[in-house]
């Protein structure tokens, strides 16, 4: 399996990995199953900007890199260009990722998003549209069929 040097960048020197106490808001993804699950702070100013965001993440040096990748994106960014950020641009910001790892990315999007969910959430506004969106670890279904597959062989 081939990692872009960004990706090996991206695990080896992770950028705003750690906890935030005083986060604005929260969001946590995953799996313990497949064993990636990660948790993206925000602190979000009166403006509706991203003045900072940090992550945390158990899991492999996809999901790390793609955490990472994502808090970089949405750094200094308003809500709800955050909101749009994909996992498909994440994986392009990072020149690519394996086939097998392209979970990582979706849950890197998911972790976002759910951080969002919990702004909106303490402010009051509805979120009942954007959780349709946030599928708890969705990509980890496929990653566990994935998983069965190489252990039936």
């Amino acid at each position: 399996m081939l990692y872009s040097e960004k990706v090996m960048d991206h695990f080896s020197h992770p950028r705003n990995v750690g906890e935030m106490p005083d986060a604005t808001a929260i969001g946590e993804v995953g799996n313990a199953k497949c064993g990636d699950i990660m948790k993206i702070y925000l602190k979000i100013d009166e403006n509706e900007i991203i003045t900072d965001c940090k992550f945390e993440t158990f899991g492999c040096a996809s999901a790390i890199a793609t955490s990472s990748m994502a808090t970089e994106l949405i750094k200094g960014k308003p809500v709800s260009e955050a909101l749009s950020l994909t996992n498909s641009a994440v994986v392009e910001a990072l020149d690519g990722l394996p086939p097998v790892k392209m979970h990582c990315s979706v849950l890197a999007e998911e972790a976002v998003k759910a951080a969002i969910i919990d702004y909106y959430k303490k402010i009051g506004r509805d979120t009942s549209e954007l959780e349709q969106m946030v599928i708890d670890c969705e990509s980890c279904h496929a990653h566990e069929e994935e998983q069965t597959h190489k252990a039936a062989e």
